[in-house]
């Protein structure tokens, strides 16, 4: 088992790391809108979405694989009336790829950031 950890995405906030890497499956931590400086990104819904997203691919990238590759996420949204604007950007990012998925409306997030996605992929 090892640690995935790559600059180009911003370090754990807590006792976590960005992602880990068993065999050939890969696991990433939540990721927020969080800069690579660790800097926040106040923005639109859909602006913060497009961060996430861009750290989900840096940590992938960090261990081996891409967001083509990912089998599963978890996307966990402060509103669900921002589903809609959340799936725009998110399909922008996985294009015809299509992995399995859970969306849940959750009282509160790190940093009180709009939305937050973990993945679960395989290493190409």
């Amino acid at each position: 088992m090892e640690i995935v950890n790559t600059d180009k995405a911003p370090a754990a906030i807590g006792p976590y790391v960005q992602g880990r890497k068993v065999g050939n499956m890969i696991f990433t931590s939540g990721q927020i809108c969080l800069l690579p400086d660790g800097s926040l990104l106040e923005g639109t819904v859909e602006e913060q979405t497009a961060q996430v997203m861009k750290n989900l691919s840096e940590v992938l990238k960090a261990a081996g694989s891409s967001l083509q590759s990912v089998i599963k996420t978890t996307v966990f949204i402060k509103d669900m009336n921002d589903f809609t604007k959340v799936n725009g950007v998110y399909a922008e990012y996985f294009g015809d790829h299509k992995p399995a998925r859970s969306c849940v409306e959750v009282a509160r997030l790190p940093k009180d950031v709009l939305v937050e996605i973990e993945c679960i992929a395989l290493a190409e």
